[in-house]
């Protein structure tokens, strides 16, 4: 078993943190979030033991580990993180594993910039909500895990190929509810800037009160910017996701006449009893959140 060099076995093991082991013929994958986590479930089967870092439900940009996450990544064969900036805390962890493989599933992926804020410039990280860039992060993902588990590959392969086939049938009807929303109302207003694969793959004008879930979100400029855009474009319907507080998104439609549409998904899954607890779950609550608030004018 690997350890990180910043503890020693005996801090762990005073602790009470123990690492659980794979079984002799598994491999043991790593992954920063809960999402990757599930897309690398559906390629290894029982090939892999798959542990997420972050829990469902998580906010992940400013995430802080603890010495327990440590002790998870300790053995792993493999850790699986998304990149472009989206796990700020990520290379600080990863640099407490002696020898641990990791790869990053973005590769691949031409980034859309974000385009406001202290964030001017950078790539929008949540490219998984792409449509065609989750494809991306599939292939990445069955090539990382045939590189530790050769004799695996034609599983991985085999697993993906059905995987893509699945999350393309599951968007296909997705699109087309999102292209009976009259071309007018097609403007997706959510708290964070989490959106833009999506929106862009769905013909869809997107605006956010903050770019990315961390510094500043919901500042009082940031909501009177908002606010005069939706009266602006007459936008009826507004959206927030899981992980942060929605209070901005209500005080918006409020003080503007529009509904509050329902909580979106995007950066993390739920708990197994819970809405989304799969990848192609979260897709298909999200799209279709949006489809019905966009064409009900946010009336659920």
């Amino acid at each position: 078993m690997r350890l990180a060099g910043k503890f020693s076995l005996a801090a762990l093991l005073f602790l009470g943190l123990t690492s659980s082991a794979a079984s002799a013929e598994a491999i043991k994958v790593v992954t920063s979030f809960t999402i990757l986590a599930d897309m690398t479930r559906q390629l290894a089967g029982d090939r892999a033991e798959v542990v997420s870092i972050t829990k469902p439900g998580s906010e992940i940009h400013g995430y802080q580990p603890t010495p327990h996450d440590l002790v998870k990544a300790s053995d792993a064969d493999l850790v699986l993180w998304n990149g472009l900036g989206l796990e700020r805390w990520f290379r600080q962890f990863l640099a407490h594993l002696d020898d641990v493989p990791s790869r990053v599933v973005s590769i691949g992926v031409t980034p859309i910039p974000i385009s406001r804020g202290a964030y001017d410039g950078n790539p929008n990280p949540h490219a998984w909500m792409g449509l065609a860039d989750a494809m991306i992060y599939i292939d990445n993902i069955s090539t990382a895990l045939a590189s530790i588990d050769p004799e695996g590959t034609v599983t991985y392969e085999a697993n993906a190929k059905a995987y893509k086939a699945e999350l393309a049938a599951r968007v296909a009807p997705l699109r087309e509810i999102v292209a009976k929303v009259p071309e007018s109302q097609r403007i997706l207003l959510t708290c964070e800037g989490a959106f833009s694969y999506l929106a862009r793959d769905l013909g869809l004008k997107e605006i956010y009160i903050w770019p990315v879930n961390a510094d500043q979100i919901g500042t009082p400029q940031q909501v009177r910017r908002v606010i005069d855009a939706v009266r602006e474009n007459d936008i009826k319907v507004v959206f927030c996701e899981s992980t942060v507080s929605s209070a901005p998104a209500e005080q918006i439609a409020r003080e503007t006449g529009a509904r509050f549409g329902g909580v979106l998904y995007v950066d993390s899954l739920s708990r197994a009893d819970g809405p989304v607890p799969s990848y192609l779950d979260l897709i298909d609550v999200t799209v279709s959140t949006i489809a019905r608030g966009l064409m009900e004018g946010g009336t659920l």
